[in-house]
């Protein structure tokens, strides 16, 4: 599973939900911009940005199965049910999709620091 260390196999199903995430934050970010009620969006955009660069950080750390990937990823499992809220207030496809795969992320960061 893990792409060159074994050691990471254990993280993989994890850290494929955070990349997962991360794309989705950033794309519904991105399409957030563009929506006719931007300025409600604020809070939300600013969430989607900062999901996205903590599930960065997350995938990276237990990519290198780091000393405190459990810390790391506890914290992007907060975020993502955070972020999950935020885009679970519109309605557009878009954020219910995001809020999906956060949710998603969410209970895998959440299995993982167990």
């Amino acid at each position: 599973m893990g792409m060159v260390n074994p050691a990471t196999d254990k993280y993989q199903t994890c850290i494929d939900a955070c990349t997962k995430c991360a794309q989705a934050c950033l794309e519904c970010a991105t399409m957030c911009l563009s929506e006719a009620d931007v300025s409600a969006r604020k809070t939300c955009i600013s969430s989607l940005n900062e999901c996205a660069c903590l599930c960065k950080e997350a995938a990276s750390f237990m990519s290198m199965d780091a000393k405190h990937a459990m810390e790391v990823c506890k914290l992007c499992g907060t975020m993502c049910m955070e972020c999950a809220q935020e885009c679970g207030m519109f309605k557009d496809q878009h954020c219910k999709k995001c809020a999906e795969e956060c949710n998603a992320c969410a209970n895998e960061c959440k299995t993982m620091s167990k």
